[in-house]
């Protein structure tokens, strides 16, 4: 595929990137593409490898090798090449949803598959098909599929992260009547929500939505789905109650799709202090923050600026982030755009090495240092990497103030860490980090921002279904399965895998669809 010598005879090029002094004024998105010329010479790159690692999807040592949708990347980086992007965009979409999303928020399973990149650099797939989808986009190539007749069959989807879009879309092009129920006050889960609008423009979001809409998907927002005002976590006030009995009694099939959203807590004394909040609810807030003003708040002075949050809760603080991954790395980013004095990231876990070792050869994923967008913008803002390793909170540390209403109340002044030193656990034999006595530091900390992942499903909705979980709390089904113990109630994306990736999300739900098909119709052809 490609150029048979392409591989040789260009280095890899990735798309120019807005630079840190200019990219942390705003939260616009900050990767752009290569002319479409340049971008051909990089698919050009793919070789005619005979093992396309990049689009099996297997698991390799307990972690994902390859597009789990199965993309076809081979021929899609051929065509890209010869210039036939309406042909690659047809190729793409028999297999992808949303090349939209993947290509802006995925860490590009497929590059780091990539036989190209076993001796030198990967092939640049991931910018190949963010070419192909914009270029579909601008050219009117986007249509939602409708069936030429609708089988009277209605489907509840509820949550609309990426994995309920997804299942929602098949179905509706099935012909079902798909209904979609989200508890917060825009559609995309997730999506909207958990990911900051620098690496996903929600406009991108907006335009796909539109499209299903037209196509006839439903979507009804502000529904917390077998809530109660005792449990609402949702954003808006106008949020409205449904119960399951009541979703089961309207439709013929029901589609859970709402996300592993228990966040992992941090059990410190001190915890009760105002100014820690879980990451996902901090990045919301931003989220909606400028989605409600029409990022107008950007536009005003600083002194205006602090008076409204998230501004008021960093601006001239001093941050510290617990949690090394994607959402703690957000955090980072986000915290800077917003005026942080000061941003430190902790992580549990021994700094990675720089390269692959003998015991993660590829094409396992591999397990080596990662310096992002967020740590970038650190490093330039504050002059230092911010990451602290083998690192954890023991105790956070306040000081009584005067609220703006003049009452006393706790706030947060500083944290004590402590290091963290690898030991096996004598009885089950599995690596722990465990605390190293007399290691303990202070450092200031105005808010602090809990990025430390999640626990699995929120039991107010399983409950409510009354369908089985394991024991993390994932719904429980049949390997490779999504039908729940509850006949006719199925489960999809990281409600029932765990917290995991958005390409994983899409081909959850795409592979969920069928299986409701089947379930309703006797026979899918999806």
């Amino acid at each position: 595929m490609g150029k048979p010598t392409g591989f040789l005879e260009y280095e890899r090029l990735d798309g120019p990137v807005v630079t840190e002094e200019n990219r942390i004024k705003n939260f616009l998105e900050f990767h752009s593409l290569l002319s479409l010329e340049d971008q051909k010479l990089q698919a050009s790159r793919c070789m005619d490898c005979g093992v396309p690692f990049c689009q099996a999807g297997l698991m390799i040592s307990g972690m994902a090798s390859g597009c789990p949708l199965h993309n076809l990347v081979p021929e899609l980086n051929d065509l890209v090449y010869r210039g036939r992007l309406e042909q690659a965009y047809k190729r793409l979409s028999m297999t992808h949803s949303f090349p939209e999303f993947t290509s802006r928020v995925c860490p590009a399973l497929c590059e780091n598959a990539c036989t190209c990149g076993l001796h030198g650099d990967a092939v640049a797939t991931k910018e190949n098909e963010k070419t192909v989808i914009e270029y579909a986009f601008e050219n009117g190539l986007v249509k939602e599929e409708t069936a030429e007749s609708r089988t009277g069959k209605k489907v509840a989807v509820v949550g609309s992260g990426p994995s309920g879009l997804a299942a929602a879309q098949m179905l509706n092009r099935r012909g079902h009547l798909v209904t979609v129920y989200e508890r917060n006050d825009r559609i995309g889960g997730l999506l909207r929500y958990g990911i900051p609008n620098m690496k996903l423009d929600k406009k991108v979001i907006d335009r796909r939505v539109k499209l299903m809409e037209e196509a006839g998907v439903r979507f009804i927002t502000n529904v917390n789905v077998c809530g109660s005002k005792a449990v609402d976590t949702a954003v808006s006030e106008k949020t409205k109650y449904i119960t399951a009995e009541e979703l089961e009694k309207e439709y013929d099939a029901v589609i859970l799709a709402c996300g592993a959203s228990n966040p992992r807590d941090i059990k410190a004394p001190g915890r009760d202090t105002k100014g820690i909040y879980f990451a996902v609810d901090f990045l919301g807030r931003v989220t909606k923050s400028l989605l409600d003003t029409d990022f107008d708040i950007l536009k005003t002075s600083d002194k205006d600026k602090s008076k409204v949050f998230p501004f008021s809760e960093v601006s001239g603080k001093n941050v510290v982030i617990i949690g090394g991954g994607d959402t703690g790395n957000d955090c980072v980013g986000t915290s800077i755009r917003l005026g942080a004095a000061s941003v430190i990231q902790l992580e549990m876990m021994p700094c990675p090495p720089t390269e692959r070792t003998a015991s993660n050869p590829w094409p396992e994923w591999p397990r080596i240092l990662k310096t992002d967008y967020g740590q970038e913008e650190a490093i330039y803002s504050f002059g230092k990497d911010p990451r602290l390793y083998q690192t954890t909170v023991k105790e956070f540390i306040s000081e009584t103030v005067k609220n703006e209403k003049g009452k006393s109340e706790k706030r947060l002044k500083e944290v004590i860490i402590q290091s963290l030193e690898p030991k096996r656990d004598e009885k089950t034999g599995r690596m722990m980090m465990v605390p190293v006595e007399g290691t303990e530091k202070k450092l200031p900390a105005d808010l602090v921002l809990i990025a430390a992942g999640f626990l699995g499903s929120q039991s107010y909705v399983t409950e409510g279904f009354g369908v089985e979980v394991d024991a993390r709390t994932n719904v429980k089904t049949k390997a490779g399965k999504y039908a729940t113990s509850k006949p006719g109630v199925y489960v999809v994306g990281d409600m029932h895998r765990g917290q995991s990736l958005v390409v994983w999300a899409i081909s959850e739900g795409r592979n969920a669809a069928r299986e409701v098909d089947e379930y309703l119709m006797g026979f899918s052809n999806l």
